[in-house]
């Protein structure tokens, strides 16, 4: 049985981690809300539970295509939270907004790289101790999924928060895929950038619904760090939940999804799907 709809409502507006964020941070996430705004209507339901504001958190969200950070992010602030993110040292070392990026505090990851241990435990560090959200993609990647359910992941987030011992809370979102296609794994020249432009004045101008849903904290008190098997086992109830908060949100695109991305790679088969 699907689980009903989710009421939609207006979300709160606090104070939340706003004064722990810097202010460069801070005027980024106006700029994003401006555009998201442009783009299309955001719809959030679910609640960032007020009793973890100001508290170390982990928000864990499915991926569904290259503008979905800029929608999670703009449904955050306006749930008052203004959480950091692990970025790739790609970004990070971009000129002009590598600087931006790194004044905001968004943790480092090396993909690929030998200090890749190094940077969880520096992520798990930080973790215990922040005053603001983490937001995480434990898929790793846009899910390849011909439905665009959420793929298998990795354990990564799950770790985190087992060793971390930090609440985690789920994100489900729906829509932003219709903004931007998915392009190409590298960009050389305009040709590779043109189906990206045109995709999202096109989005400008159908403006799509972007639908947010904040889940409630996922129960992982019986679960530990050093017992074998636990990450998984929290991995699964992370990414269940996420999936069981997406059904709702496209009752209508159960097996795909209106919106064709003929950008977007069919390679991938989500465990997670709904039967």
């Amino acid at each position: 049985m699907l689980p009903r709809m989710f009421a939609l409502r207006s979300a709160p507006r606090t104070n939340g981690s706003r004064a722990q964020s810097p202010l460069v941070w801070r005027a980024m996430c106006a700029i994003d809300r401006a555009l998201v705004r442009t783009v299309g209507r955001i719809e959030i339901t679910g609640e960032f539970p007020p009793s973890l504001l100001g508290r170390p958190v982990l928000l864990t969200a499915n991926h569904i295509g290259m503008f979905d950070p800029m929608v999670v992010l703009a449904a955050c602030r306006q749930m008052g939270i203004y959480p950091r993110y692990m970025l790739t040292a790609g970004l990070l070392d971009a000129p002009v907004l590598g600087y931006f990026l790194r004044a905001a505090g968004h943790l480092r990851v090396d993909r690929g790289k030998s200090n890749i241990a190094g940077a969880f435990d520096r992520a798990v560090d930080n973790l215990r101790t922040a005053q603001v959200p983490l937001l995480l993609y434990p898929e790793g990647r846009v899910s390849r999924d011909p439905g665009l359910w959420p793929e298998r992941g990795k354990t990564g987030a799950a770790r985190m928060a087992l060793q971390g011992n930090v609440p985690v809370v789920t994100i489900s979102q729906w829509g932003a895929h219709e903004a931007v296609y998915w392009g190409t794994e590298t960009v050389s020249t305009f040709a590779d950038i043109k189906p990206l432009l045109m995709s999202f004045l096109r989005a400008v101008r159908n403006r799509p619904v972007f639908k947010v849903h904040f889940g409630p904290v996922v129960n992982l008190s019986d679960l530990s760090a050093g017992k074998p098997g636990d990450a998984f086992r929290a991995h699964s109830r992370i990414m269940r939940q996420i999936t069981t908060n997406l059904i709702p949100l496209r009752p209508t695109e159960p097996n795909e999804p209106h919106f064709h991305d003929p950008t977007r790679p069919l390679d991938s088969i989500s465990p997670w799907r709904p039967k």
